[in-house]
């Protein structure tokens, strides 16, 4: 039996070193899966000058993030969800998704949107349990139809 993991969240910056390594493994991972048609949405997802950033550790090794940015004056857009492989269905992404919930509540928005791949299931089902409602597709989004858009009230 392997010993318990603990996991930690961290609020930090785009700046912090381990946020950039683990949006790399998210590049990776995604490149891999869509080949080509990644390339379309990579120019959304620049990671620079981001102060909303959630960095999760698991036993003190960086296993996960996420972030998100002004969408409008009510609404956060939740950008760069990750997990690594080892460390899923363990609570890591919950802990993350929530984090950034709470702190967008802190700075006073509304609600949280997110746009997620029609084939990344296991993410659409975690948006799902988290009370994410699946919304028609926004801003870049529209016409998109490999995107899921989804939208919550906080």
């Amino acid at each position: 039996m392997s010993p318990a993991k603990t996991i930690t969240i961290k609020r930090t910056e785009s700046s912090d070193p381990d946020f950039p390594l683990l949006v790399a493994l998210l590049n990776l991972e995604l490149r891999e899966k869509y080949g080509g048609l990644q390339v379309i949405y990579d120019q959304y997802n620049h990671i620079s000058n981001l102060d909303t950033v959630v960095i999760a550790y698991c036993n003190d090794i960086p296993s996960g993030c996420g972030c998100f940015k002004k969408f409008d004056d009510d609404t956060v857009e939740i950008k760069r969800m990750y997990v690594k492989p080892a460390e899923r269905k363990q609570g890591v992404a919950s802990s993350i998704l929530s984090e950034l919930e709470v702190w967008a509540r802190e700075d006073g928005f509304s609600f949280t949107i997110l746009e997620t791949a029609s084939k990344q299931l296991e993410a659409i089902a975690l948006y799902e349990k988290a009370g994410y409602t699946i919304t028609p597709n926004y801003g870049q989004y529209i016409g998109m139809e490999n995107s899921v858009c989804m939208r919550k009230e906080l």
